[in-house]
């Protein structure tokens, strides 16, 4: 897991997906395609971000916004459907910064 904090820009794939755990805590998803220079595709992170935050990025995101977010990068192990050991490198947000509506 990296520890510092890093700055990712770019604009959201999908509309932002909140659930809530079994002890009713918001968590949000969301989809960030961050465009760098000099490359035609887009590098897709996964941004999880919990609580308050979690539900003004569902009330107020949608696809296509862009959007910063401020956090650090967190790898999760995972078995996928066909039973090989993966990992998923997620962005868990400490901000995430709104353009103006």
């Amino acid at each position: 897991m990296n520890t510092e904090k890093q700055l990712f820009i770019g604009r959201l794939g999908k509309k932002p997906d909140l659930r809530y755990t079994p002890k009713s805590e918001p968590v949000c998803y969301l989809a960030l395609a961050i465009n760098k220079e000099g490359r035609e595709k887009a590098d897709w992170k996964q941004v999880i971000e919990w609580g308050k935050q979690a539900e003004l990025c569902q009330m107020y995101l949608d696809k296509g916004k862009e959007v910063f977010v401020q956090g650090r990068i967190n790898d999760r192990p995972y078995k996928d459907n066909d039973g090989n050991e993966r990992v998923a490198h997620e962005i868990k947000a400490s901000l995430i910064g709104f353009p103006n509506m």
